[in-house]
């Protein structure tokens, strides 16, 4: 394994606009964002977010249009970010496309397990939010590693990863990180800091909303 490399990581975590269905469970579907696009929302997180940042989005078309849309905004920043898929929102497998509420009607009985564990359970043909955690923790240390010296990087992203993310800062159980509230265009801050004894993080903001 290689060695942290120096220097504190400055994490800007936002989720993506808000989506055409909201009631939908997107998942890793590629759904398209609401129109009209929220402006006023969108220029106020752009004004906190760091320029000369590394941007980095999930491959999903709604991160990228939203992390295009806010770097328009943000000086020096790049017109594309680069992207990575294990920063993509859980896989709801054939709940994709659905809502919890028509699931229920239809009497699916994969939803009662899930319910029991919704942190462990995997819907059908999908996956965990605990694995999603792990995915998500890997691609956050390969990214922090990746350069020395203080640095930011700004990651558009969606709930689940922001959540994720949040429960690697504080050593959160997965079931725990469930219990946060991620809205459209909110704005997490977890700064990464090396030490003697291996990174530590501070947290800034969770869920700023604009």
């Amino acid at each position: 394994m290689s060695r942290p490399s120096a220097g504190t990581v400055r994490w800007w975590w936002v989720r993506h606009a808000p989506l055409d269905q909201p009631h939908q469970i997107a998942g890793q579907a590629d759904v398209p964002l609401a129109t009209p696009w929220p402006g006023s929302s969108a220029q106020l997180t752009a004004a906190r977010l760091p320029t000369r940042a590394l941007w980095l989005a999930s491959p999903l078309s709604r991160t990228r249009e939203t992390a295009a849309r806010l770097a328009a905004l943000v000086p020096a920043a790049p017109a594309e970010a680069e992207t990575d898929p294990r920063l993509m929102e859980q896989h709801f497998g054939a709940w994709q496309g659905h809502s919890y509420a028509g699931l229920e009607d239809a009497g699916d009985p994969h939803l009662a397990p899930f319910w029991a564990d919704p942190a462990g359970t995997a819907p059908p043909g999908g996956e965990s939010f605990a694995a999603l955690c792990r995915r998500v923790a890997e691609a956050v240390e390969d990214w922090s590693r990746r350069e020395v010296g203080d640095r930011d990087i700004v990651c558009v992203s969606h709930a689940g990863p922001i959540r994720a993310a949040v429960a690697q800062a504080l050593s959160l159980s997965p079931a725990a990180a469930l219990s946060l509230d991620i809205a459209p265009l909110s704005l997490t801050r977890l700064d990464r800091i090396p030490s003697p004894d291996g990174p530590v993080w501070a947290v800034g903001w969770v869920n700023r909303i604009p």
